[in-house]
């Protein structure tokens, strides 16, 4: 329970504007599921390191989420305290060949961003429905490009509340992967990387990647993208189709009929039943091939 005395202190750092109570996660989720968040805030990046400070000194354990695009939060909700890095700390500015964009910034609304002053190197992302904090954290990519290859430097707020920038090298870029999350630092912005191209061209090759988005997959239902990592030497959706998972639901979490990479809320969805999915489809495909599928989706809260 947040008692009022510390949201009254709270004010001192953010505007009441800017705090929510028991707010459902349901709201802040691409699956569009989970449980209230005992306190949810949404600060601008120069609060950032106040607040990180403030909930420390009071005990409170704080997560850092952005647009809710890879996470599936518990039906009993979140504990503590749930710092939301969105609208108020999106700014995006474009220098030369260079895009500085605070970790709120949309990947779709920076890729367009890029693409109206010509540059390419950013199409890759137009249609991944994150948030340029989420994607330097899980190297977001998508048809041949991630945030790896365009990433200039990265800044960050360290467990101490101290800034710090970080270079590609520093940043150990992997598959769906960085030193972000087991360093336990908070991203703040990125400097992106891109070169000169032709409006037409990037425009063009923007609208065939849609294009195909749309004919293979299932944007018409909530989900969370590609539920599983890609197995080395596999592919999560033709294993989970091969195991004649196609179209199988609990409740009201299915996967895909379009793409079977996908775990979708088709109506109505718990995060348990998707919870409960995932691990079938992991259990049915290890069984069948001897592969064992890694989640992309990050759980939060409590599951069963």
């Amino acid at each position: 329970m947040v008692r009022q005395s510390l949201i009254e202190d709270l004010g001192k750092i953010i505007k009441k504007e800017q705090i929510m109570l028991n707010e459902p996660m349901s709201a802040h989720t691409t699956f569009r599921v989970g449980g209230p968040a005992e306190l949810l805030v949404q600060p601008k990046l120069e609060e950032l390191a106040d607040l990180t400070a403030f909930f420390k000194e009071r005990n409170l354990p704080y997560t850092v989420i952005g647009n809710g695009s890879n996470l599936l939060v518990s039906d009993n909700g979140i504990k503590g305290a749930v710092i939301e890095l969105g609208r108020a700390a999106s700014e995006i500015r474009v220098e030369g060949t260079r895009i500085y964009a605070e970790a709120g910034a949309m990947l779709s609304k920076t890729a367009s961003t890029a693409a109206s002053f010509g540059l390419t190197g950013m199409e890759f992302a137009s249609g991944i429905p994150g948030t340029i904090g989420g994607a330097v954290v899980m190297n977001a990519g998508a048809y041949g490009g991630e945030m790896s290859r365009i990433i200039k430097e990265v800044t960050v707020l360290t467990p101490e509340g101290t800034k710090k920038k970080l270079s590609p090298s520093e940043l150990k870029f992997g598959y769906r992967s960085s030193c972000i999350a087991e360093n336990h630092y908070i991203v703040m912005s990125a400097v992106l990387e891109l070169e000169k191209g032709d409006r037409d061209e990037i425009a063009a090759y923007m609208e065939e990647l849609k294009k195909r988005r749309v004919e293979k997959q299932p944007l018409e239902y909530p989900s969370a993208g590609s539920t599983f990592k890609r197995p080395e030497g596999y592919f999560a959706g033709k294993l989970i189709m091969d195991a004649g998972l196609r179209g199988y639901s609990i409740g009201g979490a299915a996967v895909s009929e379009k793409h079977c990479g996908f775990v979708i809320n088709k109506g109505g969805a718990t995060a348990s039943e998707i919870a409960a999915l995932m691990e079938h489809i992991r259990n049915v495909v290890k069984e069948r091939f001897e592969v064992t599928l890694e989640a992309e989706v990050r759980k939060l809260g409590e599951f069963k």
